[in-house]
């Protein structure tokens, strides 16, 4: 079955080019999100591995940790890294998850039961792990996209969907389309009128059924 929003992640232990992790264990208490490309030294997914890099503060100031994944192995892991460095002009800290034997692809639905890497394979035959999870406190999914190969994932979006998301994490809340931090956001219609304005202050009630409210600090 398809890993869904709300399902708890799969727990694994794995090799990374930090060395060993039991995955539940590595996210701890915070926020985590995993993303996955299907080959080292690839040049989409070394732009996209720099862009992470690059926004190491910010993952931080969130709580967040972040890692990798890829069906190469902690050597090679270790060697493009250094190509990645090169590329984001920064460090690149966090870990990668040597996933040979495809056990975490196919976990997290990336790849069907029967998949394998053949000799001499190319990115195209693990194409589909091209995903990004970003992952709860509880330790269930929040968010996941999918990319084809041939679009770079904006990590920016990752950024704002991410912010989204905790500032929404169990309360009666929602964002908009295209919204961004500071911005007024949603009344859940969990709370009728005089509730919302309680809770929330002045609403402004578009319909009946969409109320904003300033964004909680």
């Amino acid at each position: 079955m398809a890993l869904r929003i709300n399902d708890i992640v799969p727990d694994f232990s794995a090799e990374t080019d930090q060395g060993p992790i039991k995955f539940h264990d590595w996210i701890g208490q915070g926020w985590a999100i995993l993303f996955s490309h299907p080959k080292d030294f690839t040049p989409v997914c070394t732009t996209e591995f720099g862009a992470v890099a690059q926004l190491a503060d910010e993952w931080a100031k969130r709580g967040t940790k972040v890692i990798g994944v890829s069906v190469d192995g902690v050597e090679a892991h270790q060697t493009w890294k250094g190509d990645i460095e090169k590329v984001a002009a920064c460090k690149a800290g966090f870990p990668i998850i040597a996933d040979e034997g495809l056990a975490v692809s196919k976990a997290f639905d990336m790849l069907p039961a029967e998949a394998y890497l053949p000799d001499g394979r190319t990115a195209n035959d693990t194409a589909t792990v091209r995903s990004v999870f970003i992952i709860g406190p509880d330790k269930k999914l929040k968010l996941s996209m999918t990319y084809p190969m041939s679009v770079g994932r904006n990590f920016a979006e990752v950024l704002r969907a991410l912010d989204a998301l905790q500032l929404t994490y169990n309360v009666p809340l929602a964002t908009p389309a295209n919204w961004s931090v500071g911005e007024d956001v949603v009344v859940a219609l969990s709370l009728n009128d005089d509730q919302a304005r309680e809770k929330y202050g002045a609403i402004d009630v578009k319909l009946p059924y969409l109320r904003l409210a300033k964004s909680p600090k």
